[in-house]
């Protein structure tokens, strides 16, 4: 079977990436449906893009590679693609946009873009051997239990990452980045929750609070939510993709910095009270038990001296912790690291020692923040990819 390209992977970026590359495509996948990473996302309403999306909101070895791409096809682009298709959308915090109904809008409307490009899918089939004589790539499919040889000009490698392997994520497409030569940065989870060994916030599963975490040079303001295995919650997860082994995180449980006037003016009219009490009107009430110990929290608001309730607010502004690992790929919403963009041409996505090779998505060392940036990736990665294809 002979045809012009062939995209291995039905996710975000594969479907993109088929709705622009030109005549004869196929894109295959081993899932029962396209999409599935789209269909669950967002509380299932799919976090599709972010209004802030720039370069900075991504991570790479190369800061500069997302660039190009970026450009090419912005978060405007993909708004204006969603309001031709009548989608209603919604913005939430921080720039982020869901749909008001289901993410499965987007994943038909990929799919009507991929039909009107007549793009192929073949769902539920494996891909095997592969090479390539210079100018054409020989991929062995098997489908339904057959083996059918596909030649192309192009392969497109769009598998994703490791990440929610219940999903289906294998790794694929490291592998196929490897037999060519190309070099991976190691893969780790990414926006995952963090754990520690003792349990130590096990009793405080599900309390929920406003803070700041800071991991490495990168900090967030958002909430953090205790679980029975460790710490979760949106500033957790921001900061696990620059947290490294062995390493502490920091914690402003007062990240507005107000806590210090708040107490002092309580210590004027409520001073006969707790000063636990007092400091439960500002944190959760599980969380200030918690901590009562650690920071020596004894008597009422009256007793605690100006210099006494600087400290105590020091400690809440710089709460160190050190995760002992995280949840693993099987909560991972992406994978970073992954094929070397050193080994890409950031305008086409091409490999550029191999001629016709693709990878875009999340298999490429570029990982976006949380809140729609991994998307947003998707979409600009398939679509320079796509562009570059129909152009050769």
């Amino acid at each position: 079977m002979n045809i012009e390209t062939l995209i291995i992977g039905a996710g975000a970026a594969g479907m993109m990436c088929a709705a622009h590359a030109g005549p004869n495509v196929l894109v295959v996948d081993h899932a029962k449906a396209p999409g599935e990473k789209i269909r669950i996302s967002g509380g299932g309403r799919c976090n599709f893009t972010n209004l802030h999306t720039e370069p900075a909101n991504f991570i790479s070895q190369n800061k500069h590679f997302c660039k190009s791409a970026l450009a090419g096809y912005t978060q405007w682009d993909f708004i204006g693609l969603v309001d031709h298709y009548g989608i209603g959308w919604h913005e939430k915090t921080l720039g982020q946009l869901f749909c008001d109904i289901s993410a499965k809008d987007i994943i038909t409307m990929l799919r009507t873009e991929m039909d009107k490009a007549k793009a192929q899918l073949w769902l539920q089939t494996a891909v095997g051997e592969i090479s390539h004589d210079g100018n054409h790539f020989r991929v062995a499919l098997i489908k339904d239990g057959k083996s059918t040889t596909v030649n192309a000009r192009h392969l497109v490698v769009a598998c994703g990452g490791k990440s929610i392997p219940k999903m289906g994520a294998t790794g694929l497409g490291y592998q196929i980045a490897m037999q060519f030569g190309l070099p991976i940065i190691d893969p780790r989870p990414a926006l995952v929750p963090l754990t520690f060994a003792d349990e130590k916030f096990k009793p405080l599963a599900g309390v929920a609070t406003q803070a700041r975490v800071q991991a490495g040079h990168a900090s967030f303001d958002e909430a953090i939510l205790f679980t029975h295995r460790g710490l979760s919650g949106p500033a957790i997860l921001q900061a696990s993709s620059y947290w490294e082994l062995g390493e502490a995180i920091s914690i402003n449980l007062s990240p507005t910095a107000a806590l210090f006037a708040a107490l002092k003016t309580q210590r004027q009219s409520n001073g006969r009270r707790a000063v636990t009490t007092i400091l439960a009107q500002y944190l959760p009430a599980r969380l200030v038990e918690h901590l009562t110990p650690d920071l020596g929290l004894v008597g009422n608001l009256a007793d605690q001296s100006d210099a006494r309730l600087a400290e105590v607010c020091r400690a809440l502004e710089n709460w160190n912790v050190t995760p002992t690992g995280s949840e693993g790929y099987r909560t991972a919403e992406v994978t970073k690291g992954g094929v070397d963009t050193d080994a890409l041409s950031s305008k086409t996505m091409m490999a550029k020692d191999v001629p016709g090779l693709y990878f875009i998505g999340e298999c490429v060392d570029v990982t976006g923040w949380l809140g729609g940036y991994n998307f947003q990736w998707a979409w600009s990665s398939g679509w320079a990819a796509g562009q570059a294809i129909k152009a050769a």
